[in-house]
């Protein structure tokens, strides 16, 4: 009998693994694909030679992560850090762009700069601690009250239909609607503002970093580390019923509450039950993929040295692009998440070819292809960007779902993160990764602390089953070898 199974190889299942075989135990992991990774996937996805990644591309947690920097992520895989973090284009005047340089930033928003630094500066400075206060469940008490104090005034202070007081122009709201939108929330809300600040604190931190070679690369080395201690992975095998998993002492699921539902069936309490059907998934992304000829032609040249970019105008637009998501509709201006990897790591395309990832927000389920949306919104902010595009592959929000069963309807947030459901994600507990069943844990982004590639749901629930299932109170040193 094995010590441990896990099923799924997200981040998260991943994570979990490598956790529990650094601890000694004997170890299997479980994958219904044929490759590793979920959402950490890189594939020629339009052309040969084009390589692009299937979900996450830029990692703002990459750096900042307890679990990646316990495991030494920096001292396995490359990473390139642009300059700029995230930029947000504007028909009238120059882009606003968010440096790694907080003072720099603020020097190019003029007379909001002020502002902008007071909102972001003093969670920037702590950005390890920030990272700390917001990676478990929001139940327990802050280890970084100060921090977490900080960080709940500033989201006040952007979660209201107050956000804008104190901005005289357009540049410094649209810079902190665009990073807050990752949410796929409505605006203003306090979930999508904390969520914003949180990853803007980041980039003004160490930066937005992008892994050389694709995020397949993170995938890589934790399969790597996991096998280098005994771990046995399995590919291609889908799990129904936990009745089909082999005898072990612990179980840890990188799964979402449906999924669970079904697997468990009546051996769940009944009120177990009813939680995780309460559950609720949020916002869907349709996804599209570019094989160019040339680098995006961008009005304003200073947005090529950004690592992402988001589109859609000023704070209003965006706010009112992501309220009608929520109310179902496609919106006629879409919000569109850009990144260009291959400007900064020449791996990713032919010599002198490039690749751009994007993805727009879309309602739950939608099976609307976006390709000409997206398109267009670009060649708004990029005048002949048509001209270089050779190939282009494109995901609904249904085709999403179909790749990775873990986002329900094209839900890439395993579950929406409102206030509610960060509180409660799945249950209310200061130890969310454990299920009423003896030896089985949720360790999938649907648990605390959320969505993101950070790894986190799967190393707090492999400490659980440590310390729950084995005795184990000392964690494993996860550090490179």
């Amino acid at each position: 009998m094995r010590d441990a199974v896990v099923v799924g190889s997200g981040p998260n299942g991943l994570a979990a693994a490598v956790t529990l075989a650094r601890a000694g135990l004997s170890v299997l992991l479980i994958e219904a694909a044929p490759q590793l990774g979920g959402g950490t996937r890189t594939d020629e996805l339009t052309l040969p030679g084009y390589r692009h990644d299937i979900c996450s591309a830029v990692h703002p947690l990459a750096f900042e992560s307890p679990f990646f920097r316990a495991f030494g992520l920096t001292d396995r895989v490359p990473f390139v850090v642009p300059e700029a973090s995230y930029a947000q284009p504007l028909d009238d005047g120059p882009a606003a762009i968010a440096y790694r340089d907080l003072e720099r930033t603020a020097d190019t928003l003029r007379g909001d700069g002020a502002r902008y630094a007071r909102l972001l500066a003093p969670l920037a400075a702590r950005a390890a601690e920030v990272a700390e206060t917001t990676g478990g469940s929001l139940v327990r008490m802050p280890r970084h009250p100060l921090t977490a104090a900080r960080l709940a005034a500033a989201t006040l202070d952007q979660g209201g239909p107050w956000w804008d007081r104190g901005f005289s122009a357009e540049a410094a709201p649209a810079l902190l609607a665009g990073v807050a939108a990752h949410a796929i929330l409505p605006m203003p809300g306090l979930a999508a503002a904390g969520a914003g600040l949180v990853l803007g604190a980041y980039g003004h931190a160490r930066g937005w970093p992008i892994p050389v070679g694709g995020s397949q690369r993170i995938a890589d080395a934790l399969e790597a580390d996991l096998r280098a201690h005994g771990g046995e992975i399995v590919t291609g095998t889908t799990i129904r019923s936990l009745d089909e998993l082999p005898p072990s002492r612990a179980v840890l699921l990188d799964i979402a509450p449906p999924a669970l539902l079904r697997m468990a069936g009546d051996r769940l309490p009944a009120a177990y039950r009813r939680a995780l059907a309460r559950f609720r998934f949020g916002g869907a992304v349709a996804k599209v993929d570019f094989a160019l000829s040339a680098p995006v032609p961008w009005r304003d040249p200073a947005v090529a040295e950004a690592g992402t970019v988001h589109l859609g105008g000023t704070r209003a637009e965006i706010a009112a692009s992501e309220r009608a998501v929520a109310r179902g509709e496609v919106p006629a201006n879409p919000y569109v998440l850009v990144s260009q990897p291959s400007l900064f790591d020449d791996t990713r395309a032919p010599t002198g070819a490039h690749t751009l990832w994007a993805y727009t927000h879309v309602p739950a389920g939608s099976g609307v292809d976006r390709t000409e949306a997206v398109t267009a919104q670009i060649e708004r902010f990029a005048p002949g960007f048509r001209d270089v595009v050779v190939a282009h592959a494109s995901r609904t929000a249904v085709q999403v779902a179909s790749h990775n069963p873990n986002y329900i309807d094209g839900d890439i947030a395993a579950g929406a993160p409102s206030l509610r459901q960060l509180l409660r994600r799945p249950t209310l507990s200061p130890e969310p990764w454990r299920t009423p069943l003896p030896g089985v844990y949720l360790s999938s982004a649907s648990t605390s602390p959320g969505p993101g590639v950070h790894g986190l749901a799967g190393w707090h629930a492999a400490r659980s089953a440590l310390r729950r299932e084995f005795g184990i109170t000392t964690m494993p040193d996860l550090s490179p070898v």
